[in-house]
Parts: structure tokens; sequence; C-alpha cells
């Protein structure tokens, strides 16, 4: 009796060999459909964001789409499997076309990659192209794939040439970036010195003038940008679109016009599968092909500002940037493990072999390049006659317009007053050879910021805004959460960060007793909101020491008080709910339980030698409490001073949280500027866009502060809580907390400046 593997006669049974292939149809169909939603969704967020060279954010040249394109490209890799049917041959073409579409809309990808990464993604794409095309050539030759050779042949052409462009468009990235950069320093220098003096303006709207600066300037320099824009990409769109009309040009014979082809009879061991997989594939190609030949399409839009130019000489001049790299590289020695060699001579023929092949790269290089703006000069020149039609039609649409204006009586005077709008050409950072696409990217991204900042004014965060209403001229109170008069815990005291001692005040708040629940509920919020800020604030701006343990500290505080109403465990509920006790007898009882968790935490963890280095390194649970501790302690000696009820030392408690967010959102100006310059060049637009969009949720906010007596800081010291304490403790070192900052405190219509730290 035959086993599985073999019939009764030994022979090997092959009949379920082929049971599974329908199923692997379905997966290539899965992994087609992956990439074509992938595309989909760049092409919708293109559309979305009026950004018409489609920037790659969901499907790029990666481990992951490289893995996809290997499942989906199965059935033109199998070379053993028969393909008599119609639907058969189309799919082995649909999936080679398939890999040019990709290759051509995922090229702008290259720029969000490092070097290294650009590296290993091209060589595994290369690995992956040379494999399908010596797989085609053997289908070719062995009859699997018997029509349409002649389109499979143009198809491996043109993925040849895709992949070369690809490649040698690669070796301009990080000479593009490190010159943008540059750029984009010395304009964001030239920002900073046109900024200190509102020159009769508003915070708010000298912000935005700042941020549209750094917009245009970011967009300009997106490397996903400056790689679609250019001459290579454009002319890998146009290529694109040849290939999807090859599978047009194809379907169209075969479906149309039968009598010209002759296809074998019998089916396929793929089954029904085949269907699927072709009109999957069919759908990926007529999406994918839609960003690439709008780019092309685009760049000879734009790239004709006068109809009918026929060009010029710098038309096809090769700009230094696309061989730069190679010069460089042609001018570094030969690394180490050659110049081990002992023999003189072979050390020369290294050397001389390593220049001839970068010449010989040079050389296609400049040729890639002058072939594509020939691309690019031919489809100007044979659309320029479109745009003079057009631009034909418009003026007398406009003269008819004009005319029925005039006749009609209607004042005209609006429109021949001078555009009041901010010139940006000096902002826009373009690379040599396209000086024609200035007046392009403002006219497309003016307006941008516009549609941002007005997302932002409708998510403004209410409760912080409430909360920052109750705060004192100059933020005075914050100079009263920890007092120099508390006894240490027996080690040197930590610094304050800006938000542990706000973390800290909230909790102690949420512990007394006899308070309103909507008061809770509104400080509980704003201090939510607020806490996000702070955090930016800190992360950007305050680096003078390692706060990083006591920033942790107030992040886990936090959450447990926010979702629990508990510090460190301590259910701050029950602690509200017992009856009879003052706030004195609260404050007293919290400052207890926070030195009894120190001396815990400190026989719990093996910490005294950490704790006699330096109070940066104490753990989390230690910082937290020296924080209540100090800040009950604190709270406790002025309300001895004067007999407070609960309800008056929330208020006050209230006052010193507004403060001490108002002191640090006082920063926010600088934390924007720094934000748009900090990030890397490949985030630098999202982090510009999102600093847009927060300026519109804080525009209320600085409205407040604006009208807030700030003290006179530089841009250090506002940063530090410590000193904003220090300067207030000196001022007032005479007054009484009790009356001074929260009791007899009124506006003041002296001044209105606002400390701006845009540099």
């Amino acid at each position: 009796m035959g086993g599985l593997g073999c019939t009764l006669d030994g022979h090997l049974n092959d009949q379920k060999f082929s049971a599974p292939m329908p199923w692997i149809g379905i997966y290539i169909v899965a992994a087609s459909l992956a990439c074509l939603v992938a595309m989909a969704a760049d092409l919708i967020y293109g559309f979305r964001h009026t950004q018409f060279w489609f920037p790659c954010r969901f499907f790029s040249i990666n481990a992951t789409s490289l893995t996809l394109i290997a499942a989906a490209v199965k059935l033109s890799v199998d070379l053993n499997t028969s393909m008599p049917s119609r639907c058969d041959q189309l799919a082995k073409l649909s999936s080679t076309i398939f890999v040019c579409t990709i290759m051509a809309n995922s090229m702008p990808s290259l720029g969000t990659m490092g070097n290294e990464e650009i590296f290993m993604n091209i060589m595994a794409l290369g690995i992956l192209v040379i494999t399908l095309i010596v797989n085609i050539c053997i289908q070719l030759a062995t009859g699997a794939i018997f029509l349409f050779w002649k389109e499979h042949a143009f198809v491996m052409f043109i993925m040849l040439v895709l992949l070369v462009i690809l490649s040698f468009s690669a070796l301009t990235v990080p000479t593009t970036k490190r010159y943008l950069e540059f750029k984009y320093s010395k304009k964001y220098e030239l920002v900073l010195k046109e900024a200190p003096s509102l020159n009769n303006q508003t915070l708010v709207s000298k912000l935005r003038e700042n941020l549209t600066k750094y917009w245009m300037m970011a967009y300009s320099s997106s490397p996903q940008f400056v790689m679609g824009r250019s001459v290579t990409c454009t002319a890998s769109g146009a290529l694109c679109l040849v290939s999807a009309m090859i599978l047009g040009e194809a379907m169209v014979r075969s479906f149309f016009l039968p009598w010209s082809l002759k296809f074998c009879n019998g089916e396929s061991d793929y089954k029904w599968s085949t269907t699927i997989v072709l009109v999957t594939q069919t759908i990926a190609v007529g999406v994918g092909t839609i960003a690439p030949a709008c780019r092309w399409l685009f760049a000879i839009r734009f790239r004709c500002p006068y109809r009918g130019n026929k060009g010029s000489k710098t038309e096809f001049k090769v700009e230094r940037y696309w061989i730069q790299r190679l010069e460089e590289m042609k001018e570094c020695p030969l690394t180490s493990a050659i110049f081990k060699l002992q023999n003189r001579h072979c050390r020369r023929i290294a050397h001389d072999a390593k220049n001839r092949l970068l010449d010989l790269c040079i050389a296609l290089q400049t040729g890639i390049v002058s072939v594509s703006k020939w691309v690019r000069f031919v489809s100007i020149f044979s659309a320029s006659y479109i745009f003079l039609c057009c631009d034909f039609c418009r003026k007398l649409k406009r003269k008819f317009r004009l005319s029925n204006t005039v006749s009609s009586g209607v004042n005209s005077e609006p429109d021949s007053q001078p555009d009041p709008r901010l010139d940006l050409s000096r902002f826009v950072l373009h690379l040599e050879g396209e000086e024609a696409l200035v007046d392009l990217m403002i006219r497309n991204n003016y307006d941008a910021t516009k549609h941002w900042f007005h997302l932002g004014t409708k998510r403004q965060p209410k409760y912080l805004i409430k909360l920052l209403d109750k705060s004192s001229q100059g933020f005075r109170a914050l100079a009263y959460f920890d007092s120099d008069q508390v006894p240490s815990l027996g080690y040197e005291r930590p610094p304050n960060s800006w938000a542990l001692p706000v973390v800290t005040l909230t909790s102690i708040a949420l512990a007394l007793p006899n308070i309103d629940r909507s008061s809770i509920r509104d400080l509980r919020c704003g201090v939510n909101e607020g806490l996000l800020y702070v955090q930016n604030m800190e992360k950007y701006l305050d680096t003078k020491a390692d706060l990083t343990n006591i920033k942790k500290a107030a992040e886990i505080v936090w959450t447990e008080v926010e979702l629990y109403h508990k510090w460190l465990g301590l259910d701050l509920r029950k602690v509200s709910l017992l009856q009879g006790k003052s706030a004195n007898e609260v404050l007293e009882e919290l400052a207890q339980i926070a030195k009894d968790k120190f001396l815990e935490y400190e026989k719990a963890n093996l910490t005294v030698l950490c704790l006699k280095d330096s109070p940066l390194k104490w753990p989390i649970k230690l910082l937290a409490s020296n924080s209540m501790y100090r800040i009950s302690k604190s709270l406790l000696l002025n309300c001895e001073r004067s007999n407070k009820t609960a309800e008056k030392l929330f208020e006050d408690i209230t006052v010193m949280i507004s403060d001490i967010l108002g002191a640090c959102m006082t920063n926010l100006q600088q934390v924007i500027s720094v934000k748009c310059f900090s990030s890397a060049i490949e985030e630098r637009e999202r982090s510009v866009r999102h600093a847009i969009f927060v300026l519109g949720k804080i525009e209320e906010i600085l409205k407040i502060l604006e009208h807030k007596q700030v003290p006179n800081l530089d841009t250090e010291q506002m940063a530090c809580i410590d000193e904003w304490r220090l300067l207030h403790t000196q001022k007032d070192s005479l007054v009484n907390f009790g009356s001074s900052p929260l009791e007899t405190d009124t506006p003041s219509s002296a001044s209105t400046d606002v400390y701006i730290g845009i540099d």
C-alpha cells in the first residue's frame, strides 16, 4: 500500500502537490492588496493636503514592503507552473508591471532614509529586480511565457532603467540634505534677527508670522519633497505611466481583439485565483500610477512659467549636487584593508580601478540626469501649446468678467489695492536649477498655516485657560510652595522641576475636606491640560541639569492621582472625607505620611550611597515623598501665620498652581522656536505643522500671559523654576505670604509687556 509520498507501484504521488496552489494565489492577492491600500492611502493624503508631489507616508521602500513585493510577484518568478489561459498570461505581465509601479511610486521615500538604510534597501530591491528579470527571461526561453513577449521585454527594460534611476538618485540624498540643512540654519538665524521687536504686533501674530517663515523653510527643504520634485523622479513618473499603458494595451488586445492572440487550452494549477490576482494587481497598477504620473504632469505644468517656452541653455545643465557625492568618494583614499597589501603596485591598481569605476558612475549619473531632462523638455514642448490655449481662454474669460463688472458699476477699488501679504521668497529653500519653482511653492503654501492654526483654535484647553485666569501679576505665588525654613530629611535638597510641584500641590488640593466637586474637577482637568505643555518645555528648554528622574516621578505620580485619586497608594478621597479635620491637620498628616514613606523607601532600597551622592539620582518614590513633605510643610508654615480654612487654602493652592503653569508657559514661544530647529530634517515639516497647531490651541493663553508683569529674566533663567523662586523670594522677603500675592494682588496696568525669548 502506497503512502502519501508514493503510489502503490512506488512512483512519486504528485496529485496533491498542486492542491494548495489556488490558496497561494490568494496569498499573492493579499500581498498585492496590502500594497494597494498603502499606495491609495498616500494618494488620499496627498490630495487631502494638496501635496501633489504625494509624499510616501504609508508606503515606502523598506523591509516590510520588499517582503510584500516578493510575495506579490510570485507568478512572475514561477518557472515551471503551466499558465495557458488568457488571465494566466496577463497575470504574469501585471505582476511585472506592478513592480515598476511600486518603484516609481515610492521613490520620494528615499529622502527619509539614512545612508546605511538607503544602501541596504536599494541592494535588496536590486536583488529582487534582477531575480525577477532573470526568471522572466528563463520563462520566455522555455515557453512558460508564450504571449506578450514584446511587452515583457519592454517592461523589463523600464524596470532596469527605474532601478538605475532609483540607485543613482539615492546618491544625491546625503548631499542635498547637508546643503539644505546648512541653508535652513542660516535662514533660521535670519528669522531670529527679525523677531525680537513686536513692531506694534501682538505676540500671537508675531509668532504666526515666524511660523509661516519656518513652515516655508521646512516644507521646501523636506527631503521627500526635494526628491519628489527632482527631474529623475518626474522621469520615473513618465516611465511608470508608459508601463501602465503597456498593461492596458495588452488587456485591450486580449479582451477586445482575441483573434490577434492564440491562447492554449487547459487550466493552470492556480485555477480561479489567477483572475483575482489579475483584477487586484490591475487596480493596484492603476491606483499606483496616479501619484508618479501627477508628479510628471505637475513638473510639466510648473516648469512652464512662460507659455511657449522652448527651454534655455541652463535647462539641460547637470547641477553639481548630482555628482558631488561621487566626486567626494573619488577623492577619499581606499579603506585600510586595501592598504594592508604589501605590494605597492597592487595598491596602485586598486586605487586606479576605484577611480575608473567612479568615473564610470559619474558619467552614468550625468547621462541619467541629462536623459531625464530631455524627457521633461520633450514633455514641456509638447504641452506648451495646450497651456497657451488654456491661457488664451482664461484671458478671454477674465476680460468678459471685467466688462460685466464695469458695465454693472461695481466698485473695483479693492482689487487695485496692494497685496499686504508677507514676502516669503527669501525663506524658500531650493537647489541649483530650481529657481523657477520658488513662486510656485509660495503660491501653493502661503495659506497652509491658516488651516492648522484654525484647527488649533477649535481645540483650545478651556480648563487650563480658566485656571490661568486666576494667576497673579508676575506669578509671584510660585515663590511660596517650597520654603527654605522647612528642614530637610537629612540629605541635600533636590532641585525643583516645573511638573512635580504642580502634581504635588494638586494632590494636596484633592485631599482637602469640604471642597466643591466642580472646583476639584476644574483644577484636575486644568492641570492635566497644562502638564502637556510643561513636559514639552522641560524637554526642549530645561536642560541645565539631568532631571530625568524628577520628570519621571511627576509623570508616574500624576497618572495615579489623575486616574485613581491616589498618591503613592494613599487614597486622597478618604483623607478629604475625614470629618472634623482642619486644613492644618490635613497638611500635618500628609507631611508625616510623606516622611514615613521616605524613610520606608530609604530602608527598602539600598540607596544610601545614592542619596549621599546626588539627589538627581534618587529613586522616583523618594523624590515624590520628599516633594510632598517639603510642600506640605511649607504650606503649613504659611497657614500657621494666618489661620486658614480648607476653602481658602484650596484657593491659595489653585493660585500657586496657576502661577507655576503660567510662569512655565511664558517659555512656549521659545519652545516653538527651538522645536522648529532642533528636529531632524526628515521630521521638521511635521514638527512645524504641529507647532502651528499648538499655537492655535494656546492663542487665548498667550493673550492672558501678555497682561501679566513678567520679570525681566534671560532665556535660561526663565526656563528654570528655581530662578523664578529666587527672584520672587528676594523681592518679597519682607512681605507676608498671606497678604501679598494671593490676597491683595490686583492687576497692574503699568506694564503689559511679555518677555519674548524667540532667540
